[in-house]
């Protein structure tokens, strides 16, 4: 029972029972005849019952206060969680009821806040207080696997009490009162191979030696069930499947105890002859498996190795076969696993043997060369039919057949070779050069005569060595500068010297200059007796003007038997130098400079040149503005006629000057001009007019014409190169007459043009057009 002290003068009472209420307030004094009342609130902590089923609202209890004295001036007031919604209380009574089922696991309690009022003016005669309303929980959640469903793997073989996996269930009603959530764990299936520890739900091996190989996998339900387990609880289950895993506990073993094999003799070495497998009921890294040769014939001819992915024993050809000489092999093979569980070696050797017959099959082979690769050497000296080596082949099956020799031409496209088909002697088919090609190698068909389809291949490799058959050459294209200022003795030029001849002994060059440059008195050459040579001055005061280039013979020999030489010459170019000896220039660049002009006469002169340049375009400027200027000033009277006739054969349409004026007057009505005629320009160039169609009328033109030209003759300010043009009209003639060659074939032309047929195909079109025909007719457009 909790007590609050009252704040006011009266006290409010509140006794709470589980099942029933009870109302009452208690008061206490303080000395005297007067003494002072404390009035408080007395509690019982209220309970509900969860899941309450009844079609009445459930009492809860009872709110009383001292002031109420039956009179009906109190009333009682319900704040809090769940007031009005779930719980309702009797303003006249103080009744607390619940309206609604509740559940605890929702909400396991509520707080609420109580006070009595005055009826009328709602007033307070009681200070507000809380109190609690708890759910008291009943048996109505069963236990739940969360993590469920569960997998597991426990090893093979395992003892028993192995853990394999631990189930838990939850269960949702209050663990605090009563059993409701104290839950057990029971195996349902899954015994007798495994068992559930009731209270830790931890799931262990109840039989010893469970084999993966006999099963795999097993499932197990597990049940959980609250109340301890008692009548009446609620439960609930999951399943745990448990996958045992592998052990070694099986060794491997061949199924049967021989194996034979047929091997053809033309296998190539590293080729799969045959197969071989141990089984183990393991899986993984514990059924990998080790191969080997443990005894038989064919220890050195025979390997056998695992293969990786299906473990079978791979047995290889080491050696080629010949049945010839050998026809079976009898292999003892072991197979073993490689990875081995010590806990298990009582079970037994962890390994097997077999016997593998291998029968060596007869196959018509190609020959066979004494030896595959073959090197011979040949002096590039060498003649044509000079014998360079014999190889030799032979047919390896019992039929023995001759053989025919051939060179692959692919490898020899130059046939430098010959080889004779019945001996295999090599011998040269054309002169070798060293330096051209060092190695030749070349492949040798070897064919059996009585089986063509049956060839084998050999390789020959030839060296050419190398005679002295090439002279030494600089070893570069020299640009050699010498400065003007150069003294004498002073070294200008280092040269060395290349030879495409490799003697054994190495390189040993000799440099001297030639007869007739011994003695110039220039330039002499020092040899440094390392296969280099020095080009000193003999004099100093090199001058451009006097001599800008220089030549010098210089005479190489190398030291082969016999010795060769030649000459080469030395261009020596004499230039203007800094200081620091670096050529600025060369040559006869700048003659002027040689002549005793200096730099800044050079200018002058440049300077004048561009003066005059430009007073001569100012003054061709001028000249043309003042061709374009008018001559007169009144625009109005600068009409000029121009007619232009556009299929002029002469000048063009822009050109006004080449029409002669004569040609204008040539006209069938001739008339006299004015007293003063116009005769101030004559084109150089008359034009010729001509026309296939017939003329127009010319009485309009003409006196169009007449008009115009009069007033030009009369006009003394017109400007002296007026001419006048005509659109498609030649006057009543032309002296040049038509220029078509479209009636040309109707007139009666004594010209001949069978001469074009001479001229050659570019004037055979011409020659067809113009020349003489005996029949048809020309069309030309």
């Amino acid at each position: 029972i909790t007590i609050h002290p009252s704040m006011g003068c009266s006290g409010l009472t509140l006794n709470s029972v589980p099942l029933h209420q009870v109302g009452m307030y208690q008061r206490s004094g303080e000395g005297g005849a007067h003494h002072r009342q404390r009035r408080s609130w007395v509690w019982n902590q209220f309970f509900v019952l969860e899941e309450y089923m009844g079609d009445e609202p459930l009492y809860v209890g009872k709110l009383h206060s001292d002031v109420d004295k039956g009179e009906g001036q109190v009333k009682y007031v319900l704040n809090g969680e769940g007031a009005t919604s779930i719980f309702t209380i009797d303003e006249n009574t103080g009744d607390i009821h619940a309206t609604k089922r509740l559940d605890r696991e929702e909400q396991p309690y509520y707080t609420l806040r109580a006070q009595a009022r005055h009826r009328h003016t709602n007033l307070p005669v009681e200070p507000e207080s809380e109190f609690v309303i708890k759910v008291q929980d009943i048996n109505d959640n069963e236990p739940k696997f969360l993590d469920g469903p569960y997998s597991a793997r426990v090893p093979e073989m395992s003892p028993v009490g192995t853990s394999v996996v631990t189930v838990v269930a939850t269960d949702a009603d209050d663990p605090t009162y009563g059993n409701s959530a104290r839950v057990v764990y029971s195996i349902l299936e899954g015994q007798p191979y495994f068992s559930v520890e009731p209270r830790t739900g931890v799931v262990r091996t109840a039989l010893p030696n469970m084999d993966r190989e006999a099963r795999e996998q097993y499932l197990l339900v597990i049940q959980a069930k609250d109340m301890v387990g008692q009548m009446g609880g609620l439960s609930g289950t999951t399943s745990v499947t448990v996958t045992l895993t592998d052990v070694n506990d099986n060794p491997p073993h061949f199924s049967r105890k021989s194996y034979q094999f047929s091997v053809p003799e033309s296998l190539p070495v590293a080729t799969t002859v045959a197969k071989v497998k141990a089984l183990d009921s393991d899986v993984g890294p514990n059924a990998e498996m080790e191969y080997r040769i443990v005894d038989g014939d064919g220890l050195g001819l025979f390997r056998i190795t695992p293969d990786p992915d299906t473990q079978e024993g791979l047995i290889t050809l080491q050696k080629g076969l010949d049945f010839e000489t050998k026809s079976s092999y009898t292999l003892r093979v072991e197979a073993s696993n490689r990875n081995i569980d010590l806990r298990f070696l009582s079970l037994g050797p962890f390994s097997d043997t077999a016997t593998v017959r291998l029968n060596v099959q007869n196959v018509d082979e190609p020959p066979v060369f004494s030896s595959p690769f073959s090197k011979m050497v040949i002096s590039e000296e060498a003649t044509v039919g000079t014998t360079i080596g014999t190889i030799f082949a032979h047919d390896p099956d019992s039929t023995n057949s001759p053989i025919r020799y051939s060179i692959d031409r692919n490898t020899d496209l130059e046939r430098f070779f010959n080889i004779d088909a019945t001996t295999g002697v090599i011998s040269t088919a054309k002169p070798l050069d060293r330096e051209v090609n060092a190695v030749h190698n070349i492949t040798i068909f070897a064919t059996e005569i009585l089986d063509p389809l049956q060839v084998g291949k050999g390789v020959v490799l030839i060296t050419v060595t190398d005679i002295n058959d090439n002279a030494p050459v600089f070893a570069i294209e020299y640009e050699t500068y010498l400065c003007e200022s150069a003294r004498p003795g002073q070294v200008i030029e280092t040269i060395s010297a290349v030879d495409r001849d490799q003697p054994q002994s190495g390189h040993r060059f000799f440099f001297s200059l030639t007869a007739e440059a011994a003695g110039n008195l220039n330039f002499t050459l020092r040899d440094n007796k390392d296969n280099t040579a020095s080009v000193l001055t003999k004099r100093g005061g090199f001058q451009r003007r006097h001599q800008n280039v220089y030549r010098l013979p210089v005479l190489i020999m190398d030291n082969g038997s016999p010795a060769l030489s030649s000459t080469n010459t030395l261009s020596i170019r004499v230039c203007d130098c800094d200081p620091d000896g670096i050529p600025q220039s060369c040559g006869s660049e700048n003659s002027m400079l040689s002549a005793g002009l200096s730099t800044g006469a050079l200018i002058a002169i440049l300077a004048c040149i561009l003066t005059l340049l430009v007073l001569v375009l100012l003054i061709i400027t001028m000249q043309r503005r003042r061709k374009k200027e008018p001559l007169i000033l009144d625009e109005e009277r600068d009409v000029r006629e121009n007619i232009v006739r556009y299929d002029d054969e002469g000048g063009g349409e822009e050109d006004t000057e080449a029409f002669d004026m004569v040609a204008l007057r040539n006209l069938n009505v001739v008339r006299e001009s004015g007293s003063k005629n116009r005769r101030d320009v004559t084109p150089e160039v008359p034009t010729l007019f001509s026309s296939s169609r017939p003329p127009p009328d010319n009485g309009i033109f003409r006196e169009f014409i007449w008009d115009r030209l009069k007033e030009a003759d009369v006009d003394l300010s017109a400007p002296p190169y007026d001419s006048l043009q005509t659109y498609a009209f030649e006057g009543s003639g032309s002296a040049a007459e038509s220029l078509s060659s479209l009636d040309s074939l109707s007139m009666d032309s004594e010209q001949n043009y069978d001469y074009l047929s001479d001229w050659g195909p570019r004037f055979k079109k011409l020659a067809d057009l113009y020349g003489h025909s005996d029949g048809g007719n020309l069309f030309v457009s």
